[in-house]
């Protein structure tokens, strides 16, 4: 499960990606119709995919990656376009596009891409993520600890998810709002950490060190 941004101005097919990568794939998915609010989105928010298509009101897919790139922006784009000669590939990856995909597509190749994308951290080959005795599958949304099925709800895969994406590292409460809820979301640090707590209730050994760590005055960490 991953946090995605579509750039998309044609309505109809904005929405069959967002059902799809939200049903099928269990995304967050947000959505923006036009390049400026895209740009001024990706400086102020934290994504894992951003799915961007060239022709957009305002500022165009192409130049929207390229000042996200000039500011130091890591987040992979996946480039949406109807033009398909090699001379406008290039054009797109010689701005900062990680993939690029012609339209008309079919849903199933777009999701593959954006998983191909989303291949962070210690993975199996079925892009099954392994921490210790705990598996997390984001293609079925399920998470096993020792061969045995651990229920979380949405929110707690979400952010079990991210974290093990990102093992051993740091991140606040605050970055972790950003990373995992959506942008415009009322969630409070008190949130994080009640998902926290829970997730930890859910996955911990009994009597052992729990699997996310507290460093005091900065956030959170899953440890491998």
């Amino acid at each position: 499960m991953a946090k995605v941004l579509l750039v998309e101005d044609e309505h109809d097919l904005a929405h069959l990606i967002c059902d799809w990568l939200h049903h099928r794939e269990h995304h967050l998915v947000e959505r923006l119709d036009n390049g400026n609010d895209a740009l001024g989105n990706l400086q102020m928010n934290k994504y894992d995919v951003v799915i961007l298509d060239i022709m957009l009101p305002g500022m165009n897919g192409l130049e929207v990656c390229r000042q996200y790139r000039k500011g130091k922006g890591m987040t992979p784009i996946l480039l949406l376009t109807a033009k398909n000669t090699i001379e406008d590939k290039e054009l797109g990856l010689d701005a900062g596009a990680d993939d690029y995909i012609t339209k008309p597509f079919a849903l199933k190749e777009l999701a593959a891409r954006v998983r191909a994308l989303l291949r962070r951290g210690p993975s199996l080959p079925s892009n099954k993520l392994q921490i210790r005795d705990i598996i997390i599958d984001p293609v079925d949304f399920k998470v096993t600890k020792a061969g045995t099925e651990v229920k979380l709800l949405p929110q707690e895969f979400r952010l079990l998810e991210f974290l093990a994406r990102h093992p051993n590292q740091v991140f606040s409460a605050d970055e972790l709002l950003a990373s995992v809820w959506e942008s415009d979301t009322p969630a409070m640090l008190d949130t994080v950490r009640g998902h926290i707590k829970r997730i930890r209730k859910k996955i911990d050994d009994p009597d052992a060190r729990s699997i996310i760590t507290n460093v005091y005055g900065v956030g959170y960490r899953l440890e491998v």
